[in-house]
């Protein structure tokens, strides 16, 4: 097929062009990419000597790493710390009075958290001082007594396996916070690559035919970061997520050629793609929007054998499906993200990112007003499949080796928000943890006796980012890019004390 193109139409020879021709070119990207994914040019490779101090070739860990790939689930718009992962008994005991008839008035207008709590902006946010108790009931699990809200029951059930950390904040008051959770900066600074590319970058590929950056559920609206948020902005185009449909009847409707194209016809036009996108290449070796191109076409045209069996889940027995919940309609739709993405990482796939609650603006878990009712159907959409998800992990011999995490970008206010909600809370939040060489069965970090603020051990979001990362082998200082000089705060301190 590629000998069709008229001769004037033939790029003229050249050295370069010879030598794209004769594999020198992307060929050489290619085999040196499947060279480093078998660890065979590791560590000693000549790049190494052309690095700046400390820095390491991409696809090469810095360490032994605990855990082999990363399931992170991100919930949309806020979730209520107070009505999840961090019971507070005394908004039930104050509630209708405000913070200053109640004893914890310090516990808003301290100087000492004024002057040392760097996230707190007077003026920031609404304080919304009259005492809304909680929604729901909380429970002890497991052999630890770990709480859990009566909202998160399944999940309870796994206490011993996870890890909260209830000390969170971050700077964002509003849902750039989104964006901000995902690559450390607020979004006044603009976007920068996020957690999942940095690993991508990182560490590189176990499977050559899927991609090690995967984005199941529909991401966040643009009003709080869109596609940023599963971005590699300066790390360049190849290292950003790729979005998979979880759909059995087309699960690869961006990438599949149509019924009416014969893969012999497909192969001939990747043939030709391949060979014209070789030779500007050569000419254009750092275009990396190109170089992301090529890698694409060839990924893409893998995928329609690899995908379709991912999703496959008539592959799985009536056990495992019923765990999940995919056969009840309100678990259903997050239960086939959550056992794809068992699938994918079995398969070797690192970072598998998997939103919940988008709807178009701020996401489906602001709850400015009727709390009770839309956290309640929200948890009991995921409830069960990321319940089912930890337990089908350890049951194969998986969860050591997947680290789970479980986030959202702020929690709620202890105070009112109008009749029945609460409003955006940046101040002191929870995420759970599961998998991966994580300490089960532990809460680490404290907030007041209101869930206000983070006062014991807290943690901004990139001390997550760097707890995952250590996690993964990696050392997020030695992951830097010549020119791009990262602030002290978006490395980040691993989580020592949740790490077994």
């Amino acid at each position: 097929m590629t000998d069709s193109l008229p001769y004037s139409l033939l790029p003229k020879p050249t050295r370069r062009n010879f030598l794209a021709d004769m594999g020198m070119g992307f060929t050489g990207l290619a085999l040196g990419s499947m060279l480093s994914g078998e660890g065979i040019v590791r560590g000693e490779s000549p790049a190494a000597g052309m690095l700046p101090e400390g820095m390491v070739p991409a696809g090469m860990a810095h360490f032994a790493p605990q855990a082999k790939s990363v399931i992170w689930i991100f919930l949309v718009g806020g979730m209520s710390q107070m009505e999840s992962f961090d019971p507070k008994p005394e908004l039930n005991a104050w509630a209708g009075k405000t913070y200053d008839e109640s004893p914890y008035k310090s516990v808003v207008d301290s100087p000492y958290l004024k002057k040392n709590l760097r996230e707190l902006v007077e003026g920031l946010h609404k304080v919304h001082p009259k005492i809304y108790e909680m929604q729901v009931g909380f429970k002890k699990y497991g052999q630890s007594g770990l709480e859990f809200s009566d909202w998160w029951s399944h999940l309870g059930e796994h206490a011993d396996d996870i890890a909260l950390v209830r000390s969170m904040w971050t700077t964002d008051n509003n849902h750039g916070a989104q964006l901000q959770f995902h690559t450390g900066r607020h979004v006044l600074e603009g976007q920068f690559p996020t957690l999942g590319s940095w690993i991508h970058y990182g560490l590189g590929t176990l499977n050559e035919n899927l991609p090690q950056f995967i984005v199941m559920g529909t991401p966040i609206a643009d009003c709080c970061g869109g596609i940023g948020a599963h971005g590699a902005n300066y790390l360049g185009p190849e290292h950003a997520g790729v979005q998979l449909a979880v759909d059995p009847k087309n699960p690869l409707p961006f990438a599949t050629p149509g019924p009416d194209v014969y893969r012999e016809e497909q192969i001939g036009e990747f043939d030709l793609l391949s060979r014209l996108n070789r030779i500007s290449a050569v000419e254009y070796p750092d275009d990396q929007a190109l170089a992301a191109r090529i890698k694409s076409y060839e990924l893409a045209f893998r995928m329609q054998t690899a995908v379709p069996d991912i999703v496959d889940f008539g592959q799985e027995t009536q056990a495992t499906q019923d765990r999940y919940g995919l056969n009840n309609p309100t678990t259903k739709t997050f239960a086939e993200q959550c056992l794809a993405a068992r699938r994918l990482v079995e398969k070797g796939v690192r970072f598998v990112q998997l939103f919940h609650g988008s709807n178009g603006g701020a996401g489906a878990w602001d709850a400015h007003g009727g709390l009770k009712a839309g956290h309640s159907s929200l948890c009991a959409q995921i409830d069960q499949p990321i319940a089912g998800l930890i337990a089908d992990l350890k049951q194969r011999g998986l969860l050591d080796e997947t680290l789970v995490v479980i986030g959202t970008e702020f929690g709620r206010t202890p105070g009112a928000q109008g009749a029945d909600g609460r409003d955006h809370h940046p101040y002191g939040f929870s995420i759970a943890l599961a998998g991966g060489g994580i300490k089960g069965g532990i809460a680490h970090g404290k907030t007041d006796e209101l869930g206000f603020h983070a006062v014991e051990d807290r943690h901004y979001v990139t001390d997550l980012h760097a707890t995952v990362l250590y996690q993964l082998g990696l050392d997020s200082r030695r992951l830097e890019i010549p020119g791009r000089k990262r602030i002290d705060l978006d490395f980040g301190k691993p989580i020592l004390e949740i790490l077994s």
